[in-house]
């Protein structure tokens, strides 16, 4: 099959158009699962921290902040928390936050770094008011 006289670089050219948008969208795929990363890691970091806070006799938002940073690979200094005993102090509740920051080239300076946040409510076990 013979082509036409001027079609010899059309695929160039059209691959040339089309590959800075097809690299583009494979950034946001990447960032999006680093995004969905970090959200697994700072509810994992939730539950450890109402666990360590759940326990604790003394300092329960001390507890609650060493065991979210020592839970996973989330950037300690990016993680904060916030403990509240709810219940008449019958169950602690443990806020963790944590700003993902988006750092791929070329999505970092156009998708801001995102705040992302878990909640978990556990039951007080260990009260120095009900040991014997």
């Amino acid at each position: 099959m013979r082509t036409r006289r001027g079609d010899h670089g059309q695929s160039t050219v059209e691959f040339a158009l089309v590959l800075p948008l097809v690299v583009l969208v494979v950034l946001f795929i990447v960032q999006a699962g680093f995004v969905v990363r970090d959200q697994l890691l700072v509810s994992h970091a939730a539950r450890e921290a109402a666990r360590a806070a759940a326990v604790s006799d003394a300092d329960r938002t001390g507890a609650a902040l060493l065991a979210a940073r020592q839970a996973g690979d989330l950037a300690t200094d990016r993680v904060s928390a916030t403990v509240t005993l709810v219940d008449g102090d019958a169950s602690v509740r443990v806020a963790i936050s944590y700003r993902s920051v988006t750092d791929i080239a070329i999505i970092g300076s156009l998708v801001p770094d995102i705040d992302l946040e878990s909640v978990v409510e556990m039951r007080v076990e260990s009260d120095r008011k009900h040991r014997p």
